[in-house]
Order: C-alpha cells, then structure tokens, then sequence
C-alpha cells in the first residue's frame, strides 16, 4: 500500500511542474513594492481600474544595448508596461525600487515579440533595466518616475 501514496505525490508533482510552465506569449508579472518577493505570472494583460497607469517601451531595435527612452512616468498604483523586443538579442525589462533596491518585477527573457508586466508601485523613482549579463553595465537602463 505505500507505493500507492508515493504514485499519488509523483503525479501530483508533475501536475503543478506542468501548471508551472505555461504556454502563453504574453506574460504578466505582478508584484507590489511593499512585497518584493511575491510574483506570479499570468496570462492577463489587463490593467485594473482604480489608479495605476499603462506604459510602453521597447528594446533598440537595430540590436544597441538600451532601450528607446530612458525615462519612464507613472501613476501610483497598477502599473501596466508593454515592453516589446523586435531585435534579435534576448533582453527583458526589470523594474527595481531606486537605484540600488529590491526588483519589483521582471519580464521574461525573450528575443522577437512583446511582454506585459503589471506591478504595483508607490510614488517614487524606481530603475528599469535589462538583466541580461553585460546589457546593464552597457547602458541599458532608465528611470522610471512614479507619482
């Protein structure tokens, strides 16, 4: 009879692995400033009402390490960023609080396409940046003003 239960945790194991990994084109990240660690992916792109705001931006898309504005505003609340990739490099975009805090959310890594993020943000300033090794330190980030 053990082998019963044990069978039981392995399918169940699998069945969340599965879950886990998806198979949307568009991913949404959402996370609050207050809580760092806690994010999740979806599918929905969708921005909530009741303050926030939707933004855009994309990677260079001749291939240069940086990002086609480097300063991005804001409303507090639900924050809903497109973030599109038509280079052939991977980047994704990393929204961390300040200069030198915790990240806030991230977009997956991905070459050709475009993303969604939504995270929760206070009124402040925050960095966006590419997190692929190399593409920070080369120039590939901005501000980001939230109010």
């Amino acid at each position: 009879m053990p082998r019963i239960p044990a069978l039981a945790l392995t399918i169940a194991a699998l069945a969340i692995g599965l879950a886990a990994c998806g198979g949307s084109s568009k991913s949404t990240t959402t996370s609050s400033a207050a809580a760092p660690a806690s994010s999740s992916t979806t599918s929905s792109s969708a921005a909530s009402s009741g303050g926030g705001s939707k933004i855009s931006e994309a990677a260079d898309p001749s291939g240069a390490l940086k990002f086609t504005k480097s300063s991005l505003t804001a409303k507090a609340g639900k924050v809903t960023i497109d973030f599109t990739n038509s280079s052939s490099l991977a980047h994704n975009m990393t929204i961390q609080q300040g200069t030198n805090g915790p990240m806030i959310g991230a977009t997956p890594t991905f070459a050709g396409g475009s993303k969604t993020l939504q995270v929760t943000l206070k009124p402040g300033t925050y960095t966006f940046y590419c997190s692929v090794p190399g593409h920070r330190q080369a120039g590939m980030q901005g501000t980001l003003t939230v109010s």
